[in-house]
């Protein structure tokens, strides 16, 4: 593909399937999250993201419309068949997706098109968009999608923000919890240097003179691809996903370990402590493993 250091791309957000935005929701406020308001969109799913002061957001994502969902696979949307056969091969709460910030969705598609990774066709849309006040506005992307060959679900793409939402999200960006950014995203492969190749081209690393299983940093988060054993080490769990790609675990700083142990445990929520980070496995409505670690 060409691309250089400099056009590294930032992490935009992650995508969560989930069962019922309801229970999602419950479950985040019950770890100190503050959870936006519920976004529709216009082919038959829904979400209700948490956003970062960074510009990141997690998405939990629900099928609101399954008519609506039916005819958008028909017509070759990709978000929705990937979420569709994701939900197939691992059930209905999950992690499936990485989101990279894109600047031009036809050139980073001719770009996968041309690196034999793409997933198909681009995808362009828009939706309300309604702040913590009440205010909306519509916020429209561009889409380009990638995939490693025989990977059922799980997948990464750019995401252009066309129009960005001019409505004031600070308050969304304030958590009980402590929490400021996500830190890191764990994937889990029984072939980590090919899949930490995909992720480094998919991110807009140049893959010349790499050829190990280390993915650079994001200018603003870490990619990580572990084996199954390395991750139960660092975690405490099995991988819930298998074979080549897996998305399997979130890190999110905080600014006090202490006080996010003692939210929890007033919370009855269960957690382990490894290595002093506070490990959350998954449960319904929070589909992957939450790992908390301190950073000033």
């Amino acid at each position: 593909m060409g691309q250089t250091a400099a056009m590294v791309r930032l992490l935009d957000h992650l995508v969560l399937p989930t069962a019922d935005l309801d229970t999602a929701r419950t479950r985040l406020n019950q770890l100190g999250f503050t959870v936006a308001p519920r976004g529709i969109h216009p082919f038959g799913t829904g979400n209700c993201c948490v956003y970062f002061a960074d510009g990141t957001f997690i998405e939990p994502l629900v099928v609101v419309d399954e008519c609506a969902a039916e005819v958008a696979v028909k017509s070759g949307n990709v978000f929705v068949a990937r979420d569709r056969s994701y939900r197939q091969a691992f059930g209905t709460e999950g992690f499936s997706a990485v989101a990279f910030a894109g600047d031009n969705a036809d050139d980073e598609h001719r770009a996968y098109v041309e690196a034999g990774i793409s997933a198909g066709d681009r995808l362009d849309f828009s939706r309300p968009f309604i702040d913590a006040a009440g205010r909306s506005d519509t916020a429209s992307f561009r889409l380009a999608f990638a995939a490693l060959p025989d990977v059922e679900g799980t997948y990464v793409f750019t995401c252009q923000r066309v129009n960005s939402p001019k409505v004031d999200r600070s308050a969304l960006e304030q958590h009980e919890n402590g929490t400021t950014r996500i830190c890191e995203i764990i994937a889990v492969s029984d072939d980590p240097a090919g899949t930490a190749g995909f992720l480094r081209l998919s991110a807009g690393y140049d893959l010349s003179g790499t050829s190990d299983g280390a993915v650079p940093d994001l200018p603003n988060a870490r990619l990580r691809v572990l084996t199954s054993g390395q991750y139960a080490e660092k975690t405490g769990l099995a991988p819930r996903g298998h074979g080549v790609l897996s998305f399997e675990a979130v890190a999110f700083c905080v600014r006090d370990i202490d006080a996010l142990r003692r939210g929890l445990v007033s919370r009855g929520i269960d957690h382990d402590i490894r290595e002093g980070q506070v490990v959350v496995a998954p449960a319904p409505g929070q589909g992957t493993t939450f790992i908390f670690q301190e950073s000033a």
